[in-house]
């Protein structure tokens, strides 16, 4: 078939599996980065609260990071797993219908067509096209937005998201480490805060979702994360309980 003059996808709006993948990834990256920012700073800030010497700092850190990311990690895997299981459940369960009641599946899917607007004799049409190409594609697709394709990877996520909390956990142990006492603190909680508005800004931005209202969500959040521990470590430093 000629498609030459067929219109071209609006390259702003996502088309086939590519926003699903976008936004598993997204969410994975994201998330990962924003709790090994925030996890991280909020340790080493509240340790440096109490202490000025760099070796409790620097183990404090080294344990949130190592700790974070395994968790992270398997949160994730956790529910990806359980995501998977569920589509392959019901790819499993569709397959077995359409061996077993191919024409009320036929049936079935011919009534979802209707139900969206097509008449009966052209969603009946469409429902046997399709079912000849791929009956099991066509009705994942119409019963349950599923493509058999397309099933997430748990250990994909895991990844992503160990990758990202470490690469987000770096930037306040290296914040807090690297300048003079005097001014680790205030520089931690300023690279922090700008670190977290890119981070909300970019998410919105690959979401397409607004950048500004991203970037204070997660700005204000891990404002009042750092200065609750930077309090509490303090607090404990002056009554010299640590």
């Amino acid at each position: 078939m000629d498609t030459a003059g067929a219109p071209a996808p609006h390259e702003n709006e996502p088309h086939g599996n590519d926003i699903a993948h976008r936004l598993n990834w997204l969410r994975a990256g994201v998330l990962g980065a924003n709790d090994g920012i925030v996890s991280v700073a909020a340790i080493v800030v509240g340790v440096a609260g109490a202490t000025a010497e760099t070796g409790p700092i620097l183990a404090a850190g080294a344990a949130g990071l190592v700790g974070g990311a395994i968790s992270m990690a398997l949160g994730e895997y956790v529910s990806v797993s359980s995501q998977s299981d569920s589509q392959k459940a019901l790819i499993e369960k569709e397959r077995r219908e359409l061996e077993e009641e191919p024409e009320e599946e036929l049936a079935e899917l011919a009534a979802i067509y209707q139900s969206k607007g097509l008449s009966q004799d052209t969603a009946e049409a469409v429902a046997r096209e399709l079912t000849q190409h791929d009956a099991l594609s066509a009705h994942l697709s119409a019963e349950l937005n599923i493509d058999q394709d397309d099933i997430v990877s748990p250990w994909h996520a895991a990844f992503a998201s160990a990758i990202a909390f470490v690469a987000g956990a770096v930037l306040p142990m290296l914040a807090i480490l690297l300048p003079p006492e005097n001014i680790r603190v205030p520089l931690t909680f300023a690279a922090v805060l700008v670190a977290l508005a890119a981070t909300g800004s970019v998410g919105a931005w690959i979401g397409g979702s607004s950048k500004a209202k991203a970037a204070v969500r997660v700005v204000v959040g891990g404002a009042l994360a750092l200065a609750a521990t930077f309090a509490i470590g303090n607090l404990l430093g002056a009554t010299g309980i640590v």
